[in-house]
């Protein structure tokens, strides 16, 4: 992290650019996704920082590889990949809302049926521990079938909602290259800057 603008950074250091995406991926270099590795390295990394600092990613390649890699937009790769992944943990927040919407609806009919049911019972069971039973009975009924939505508008979304906050950063994110020489590097490169 620099002292002047605050700014957080990783480090990643590879041979070869091809190292970095998925090596089964069939879609042209600025489509393709992530290694698995990298993309949990990088995430894992970013996760730690405070959501306020801006990141930057830098990679390192070995000389050759930085002298004749064709691949000068890769700042651009990483952006859409970050951006695709956002996207799709947008439609997990969707989805997550939409089962919670359906599962409220549920929900509140369940509650206003067990309302009513120990409202009955309330009226024409006799004996008063038969009549306690029966209406606490049907008001825990009522409560427990709204605990699914309740858990998912108070707390299921927020983990999901952080998720998709930390890849646009990872998105908006500049990506640069630099090399490295094989002989000038003693110690490998740190994993990650400190905080």
């Amino acid at each position: 992290m620099t002292s002047e603008n605050r700014e957080s950074y990783t480090e990643v250091r590879v041979d070869k650019i091809a190292q970095l995406f998925h090596t089964l991926d069939p879609f042209p270099f600025r489509e393709k996704d992530l290694d698995q590795d990298v993309e949990n390295y990088i995430v894992s990394w970013a996760r730690e920082l405070p959501g306020n600092e801006p990141i930057r990613i830098i990679i390192y390649l070995s000389d050759t590889e930085f002298k004749t890699s064709v691949f000068k937009d890769i700042g651009e790769a990483f952006s859409r990949y970050f951006t695709g992944r956002a996207v799709v943990i947008q439609h997990e927040l969707n989805e997550l809302f939409r089962i919670g919407r359906r599962s409220l609806g549920i929900g509140i009919a369940i509650l206003i049926l067990c309302l009513a049911s120990a409202h009955f019972a309330d009226g024409y069971l006799t004996g008063a521990q038969l009549k306690n039973v029966a209406r606490e009975s049907f008001l825990i009924l009522g409560w427990v079938a709204n605990w699914r939505p309740l858990e998912i508008f108070l707390y299921d979304w927020w983990p999901i909602a952080q998720r998709r906050a930390l890849y646009r950063r990872l998105a908006a994110a500049p990506v640069e290259l630099r090399p490295y020489s094989l002989t000038s590097m003693q110690e490998p490169i740190p994993s990650s800057s400190p905080s």
